[in-house]
């Protein structure tokens, strides 16, 4: 599924949003690393991100050449700030309406709506793509996240008072949300 998009942000400043391609990977990883160390909200740690760059690389080829699934990079003055991706909740066909996604944002970005415009990327490519209902998980004390989410139209449908276990913080409650498509 291809996508790009450039839009001005808040601050007069232009954002590409464009598929990430198999050229990606190494600056794709960094920044993996990079918003997985800055926050306590996301899924993992950055020592547990295992893939090499050309596992990524081919990992983002084949996402590039997906029909329902996508991978997306923001740009802004040249490089790679953020990333979100939608990706399918299972192969069975009781599961082909639903899609998942997720977002990071470098923490010196935030506030800027970036996280907004990748929301709005992964919602246009999931309805594109056929699903009907788009789902995430986001950590409850998340309110920046969950603020855009409600204004999106997604609605809680359930919290996990154990969702995520922190190094830091101890147990995380997660709150799943759904977006009807």
């Amino acid at each position: 599924m291809r996508y790009a998009e450039t839009v001005i942000l808040k601050d007069g400043a232009e954002l590409l949003v464009r598929n990430a391609v198999a050229s990606d990977a190494r600056a794709l990883r960094d920044i993996m690393q990079r918003t997985h160390a800055e926050t306590d909200y996301l899924l993992s740690y950055p020592d547990e991100q295992s893939v090499d760059d050309e596992q990524e690389a081919h990992s983002l080829a084949e996402t590039e050449r997906s029909d329902n699934e996508v991978e997306f990079v923001a740009i802004l003055d040249g490089r790679i700030v953020g990333s979100a991706g939608v990706t399918a909740v299972g192969g069975r066909r009781k599961l082909a309406h639903r899609a998942r996604f997720g977002i990071s944002v470098l923490t010196e970005h935030w506030g800027m709506g970036i996280g907004r415009v990748l929301m709005e990327s992964c919602i246009d490519s999931a309805r594109r793509a056929g699903y009907t209902q788009l789902e995430l998980e986001v950590v409850a004390g998340n309110e920046r996240a969950l603020s855009l989410y409600r204004r999106a139209g997604f609605e809680e449908y359930g919290r996990n008072p154990q969702g995520y276990r922190s190094a830091a913080a101890g147990y995380q409650e997660l709150v799943h949300m759904r977006l009807e498509l």
